[in-house]
């Protein structure tokens, strides 16, 4: 079977984690995001996968080559300008050279999920259906596309961020579909067009098929800073599984290659990255942190997110913050909520060094 993913856009919530690193290569558990969506595909035997790409491509592609190391095939479609959801799925499927009578997938690129894939694929050859599409409950449906379905499944309307109360359901586009590739024809080429605006409204003015395929699961959408750091924890805690991760020894603090942790307390679950250190007398919790990072003696972590290369001084303090690769936190520097640095920033704190 064949897929795309919709890997293109800039990230700008996870900002400033994004200037350097594109979203889809952010790591989970100290392997890119993307990487465990290619695995999440794999296991139900999909083996050629084209990347829509437009944001930092070469970052993709020089990781995952043709996809070798997850058993997969992979085609790089890379927009010179934004194409939209349809738009750039048009242009990916093209040169995945997907076939009309096979059913495609295509998925957005920032959300993970352990939705059956097979089943979904199942319900769309059953119902003879153009396009089948993902669908999960949320509790607060307001800030996305809400799906209202027949009690068999077949798709009427689509409502775009309704007002808070006013939804008909809490069933929301999950960001999943299997397609016959033939409704990318109706895409126009080269052009900014999308999926929930476009595609799917002309298809249902059009009296086709289009179905819905709901499920309670566990979904996520990593674009936040929260949601990112959740999803880290949820797949630490064994919430939700990984094929790349198949077990974990250590539920409180996953660290990875050649970290030296001199006694540091952990209050909460803490993703390390390679070769960190952290100091003596150091409080680290609720955290993700990047490759070699260094915390000094003393400082403390609490709901943050710590960029490559960074340095945090003895006795600093991040409280619910976000810093880019190879920001300098000075000695006794206290940042606290909402705060962002971008990469190779200088706090200046006390004359000392980690």
């Amino acid at each position: 079977m064949k897929a795309v993913i919709l890997v293109g856009g800039e990230g700008t919530r996870l900002r400033p984690l994004t200037y350097t690193t594109p979203k889809a290569m952010v790591p989970v558990l100290n392997r890119p995001y993307l990487a465990h969506l290619l695995a999440y595909l794999a296991s139900y035997g999909v083996d050629e996968v084209a990347l829509a790409l437009g944001y930092l491509p070469d970052r993709v592609q020089a990781y995952f080559g043709a996809g070798e190391a997850l058993g997969l095939r992979l085609i790089y479609s890379v927009e010179e300008r934004a194409l939209g959801t349809a738009g750039a799925a048009r242009l990916a499927a093209c040169r995945l050279g997907a076939r009309s009578n096979d059913p495609l997938l295509v998925l957005n690129g920032d959300i993970f999920t352990d939705l059956p894939l097979d089943r979904v694929v199942n319900v769309h050859r059953a119902a003879g259906a153009s396009v089948t599409i993902g669908l999960v409950p949320v509790a607060d449906p307001s800030q996305y596309g809400v799906v209202k379905p027949d009690p068999d499944g077949r798709i009427r309307a689509f409502i775009e961020k309704p007002a808070p109360g006013t939804a008909p359901t809490n069933l929301i586009n999950a960001g999943i579909y299997v397609l016959d590739p033939s409704v990318l024809d109706l895409v126009p080429p080269d052009r900014f067009y999308q999926f929930e605006q476009g595609l799917f409204p002309a298809l249902l003015g059009a009296g086709a098929k289009v179905w819905g395929f709901s499920w309670s699961g566990y979904w996520i959408d990593i674009g936040t800073p929260e949601k990112y750091r959740r999803l880290n924890f949820d797949l630490l805690s064994g919430t939700v599984a990984s094929p790349l991760v198949p077990r974990i020894e250590n539920r409180q603090c996953y660290a990875g290659e050649d970290c030296v942790l001199d006694g540091a307390a952990w209050v909460g679950p803490v993703v390390l990255g390679n070769r960190c250190r952290v100091g003596g007398g150091a409080t680290v919790g609720e955290s993700v942190i990047w490759d070699e990072v260094r915390i000094g003696p003393e400082a403390r972590v609490i709901r943050s997110i710590i960029g490559r290369g960074c340095r945090l001084g003895p006795g600093a303090v991040l409280e619910d913050a976000v810093i880019g690769d190879n920001v300098e936190v000075g000695a006794g520097v206290c940042l606290g909520p909402g705060t962002r640095l971008g990469p190779g920033e200088v706090i200046a704190g006390r004359p000392e060094s980690i």
